[in-house]
């Protein structure tokens, strides 16, 4: 499958910066898996039968849901994109239900990005694209935040 930037660049346009969700997106299916690892790890510490049972049980459940997770963040990263090109910024989200935002560049009135202490030490964020006609679209947990945004503003 090509990629949606692919399909839609029109005669003379160039690509000029693409980033993706955060690996962040993630960081709940990492939990489960260490969960479930430190569970079957227990299960080595006990001899009663229905401890252990239990634990693998457990272990097994959170295994599931640490799958569970792990398919639906690279699904979400694997059906997201966010492009910066020449001409215009092209946002899409979505795999049966497709959901995108463009603006041209020369309509692009501010750029803002909000990022949290852990967002600041991982490099993901929140940014905010306002139009000259005050309409606003907000791209939520983006890798390389500031490098999308000075892709923009750099013309």
């Amino acid at each position: 499958m090509a990629r949606y930037i692919d399909d839609i660049l029109q005669p003379g346009e160039k690509l000029l910066y693409s980033t993706n969700v955060h690996w962040i997106f993630y960081l709940p299916a990492i939990g489960c898996w260490v969960a479930a690892l430190a569970l079957l790890v227990v299960t080595r510490m006990f001899i009663q039968d229905y401890i252990v049972l239990f634990c693998l049980a457990a272990a097994t459940i959170a295994a599931l849901a640490a799958l569970y997770l792990s398919f639906r963040a690279w699904f979400h990263r694997w059906t997201t994109e966010t492009d910066v090109t020449n001409l215009r910024i092209v946002h899409k989200e979505g795999f049966i239900t497709r959901k995108t935002f463009e603006m041209s560049l020369e309509k692009v009135a501010s750029v803002s990005v909000n990022q949290s202490i852990l967002g600041r030490l991982l490099n993901y964020g929140d940014v905010t694209i306002s139009s000259v006609g005050d309409k606003s679209e907000a791209i939520k947990t983006i890798a390389a935040p500031l490098a999308f945004r000075n892709f923009i503003t750099a013309r």
